[in-house]
């Protein structure tokens, strides 16, 4: 049977995800719960990873590599950041270790965007870009990281160089929860409408600017010639992934197109999105990209 070599730990904001990998990189167990930052930080952040642990039977002299917001300021040991530009490759130097504990713990820094113009940071995602790029590859990449916070960042030979953070999640969370919008996509099913996200995109694209009258349309359209509360829901994904993109593809793109790292439903869509725009797409597995980031920084820190 293959030994396990380390504990590897993704700890978002509302999500907890722990594998259990030998050596050569591969997964021997996985866990997945809704324990993230916020549920830890009220049970402890310890008795949460410790019952992972257990459930994976991980051996007590097992290390725990860490990346995600249990380095925040709010998490469980503040991990700092690596200031931009931030060599990739940084990162696997600057890992914070949680004091107290018999395991050796290390939890991963994030990079922060000291640009008082346009301040940012980011946790979690700079482990995803050192597992999907590597540590020094050459020329320029232009990546986008859907989520509750989307992020696009330009990492130029194997450094970010900068990087902006989008809400789209987030509000695509509220404004179909808590607005009069809630109305139009109430009882929507699981079907898909590409035509309405697609042209939903398009429309937001070329006019970022009027993205909150775009919104109203999806409630007016459906008042004023039907519709279903599927095509409704779709044309609020597609107008705030489009004004997102409208930003994102404001600057350069590079020949080899974007670098999409992103898993499931979300990959889906900015798939679609892109394809709407005729924009080239570099696909990368989101959780494929944390895991392998992981693991090159359990190398680094623990191979001898």
């Amino acid at each position: 049977m293959t030994e396990p070599a380390y504990v590897a730990v993704d700890w978002g904001t509302s999500s907890f995800r722990l594998w259990l990998v030998d050596r050569a990189g591969q997964v021997l167990a996985e866990r997945r719960s809704g324990e993230g930052m916020l549920v830890a930080a009220k049970t402890g952040f310890a008795a949460v990873l410790q019952s992972h642990l257990a459930a994976v039977e991980a051996p007590a002299h097992l290390p725990v590599l860490v990346c995600g917001m249990a380095g925040a300021k709010t998490g469980w040991v503040e991990a700092g950041y690596v200031d931009t530009p931030a060599p990739l490759a940084s990162i696997l130097k600057q890992a914070a270790r949680v004091p107290g504990e018999a395991r050796d713990i290390r939890i991963l820094p994030g990079i922060a965007q000291r640009d008082a113009s346009a301040p940012d940071v980011m946790r979690g995602e700079e482990t995803q870009l050192l597992g999907a790029l590597g540590l020094s590859a050459a020329g320029e990449a232009l990546v986008c990281m859907p989520g509750t916070h989307s992020k696009w960042v330009r990492v130029k030979d194997g450094t970010v160089a900068n990087f902006s953070t989008f809400m789209t999640g987030e509000l695509f969370s509220v404004v179909s929860r808590e607005t009069i919008l809630s109305l139009a996509v109430a009882g929507a099913d699981d079907a898909e409408d590409l035509s309405s996200f697609k042209t939903a995109v398009k429309a937001a694209y070329e006019a970022p600017a009027f993205a909150a009258n775009l919104l109203f349309g999806a409630r007016a359209r459906q008042l004023l010639f039907g519709g279903t509360p599927a095509a409704a829901r779709e044309t609020l994904s597609g107008t705030l992934i489009g004004a997102e993109l409208a930003a994102g593809l404001s600057g350069a793109v590079p020949k080899a197109g974007i670098t999409l790292i992103a898993s499931g439903r979300l990959a889906t869509l900015y798939r679609h999105a892109f394809d709407a725009l005729s924009v080239t797409v570099q696909p990368i597995d989101a959780d494929e990209a944390v895991r392998r980031g992981l693991s090159m920084a359990a190398a680094a820190i623990w191979t001898k």
